[in-house]
């Protein structure tokens, strides 16, 4: 039996941008929360027309935007705290030198906008947890049951984590060369 998965509340607040209520509908589906960033693009204000930069939360700011590769998901506005994360993951200060990176993003609860704590989404700090045996294995078990190239990359786009095992990306690649012949 399928079950219907849940709406958040939010979801009525039309958002361009990745927010804390699109990670709870990834987690209530027991989606990883690791993404590929595919390009960094800063969209800034014109100091002089007051033109350009970008509107987040109906407010035209300069901001970074995080664009992903993986996933069908929106991009994410780097604020201060997660450009300056990004900046320390890969050892450079250009966002140029950003793309490819592999965050992991979480809920913080305790971030507040104007005084009020509201939450907000974070790019984790630690190390990306490895992929683990039982993992390769259930892996394994639904490659057995994959008989479309279509669904081979569903799966891939839909577990970033395996892009970081070579176990993971061989066990893909054989069974797309399989699903070729």
């Amino acid at each position: 039996m399928e079950t219907k998965s849940k709406t958040h509340f939010r979801k009525v607040f039309k958002s361009d941008h990745l927010g804390s209520a699109d990670l709870e509908e990834f987690i209530e589906e027991g989606k990883p929360l690791l993404f590929t960033i595919k390009e960094v693009i800063q969209h800034q204000i014109d100091p002089k027309t007051k033109g350009s930069g970008i509107v987040v939360a109906g407010r035209r700011i300069s901001a970074n935007i995080a664009y992903f590769t993986d996933v069908k998901i929106k991009p994410l506005v780097l604020n201060a705290t997660n450009s300056r994360i990004v900046k320390n993951k890969t050892n450079s200060p250009f966002v140029e030198d950003w793309k490819g990176l592999v965050i992991e993003l979480y809920i913080d609860r305790d971030v507040k906008m104007k005084g009020e704590t509201v939450g907000g989404v974070r790019i984790k700090t630690d190390p990306i947890t490895p992929i683990t045996t039982k993992e390769i294995e259930v892996l394994k078990a639904k490659l057995i049951t994959i008989t479309s190239r279509g669904d081979l990359k569903e799966l891939w786009n839909n577990n970033p984590k395996y892009k970081l095992s070579k176990e993971a990306t061989k066990l893909v690649t054989d069974k797309g060369i399989e699903l070729q012949d």
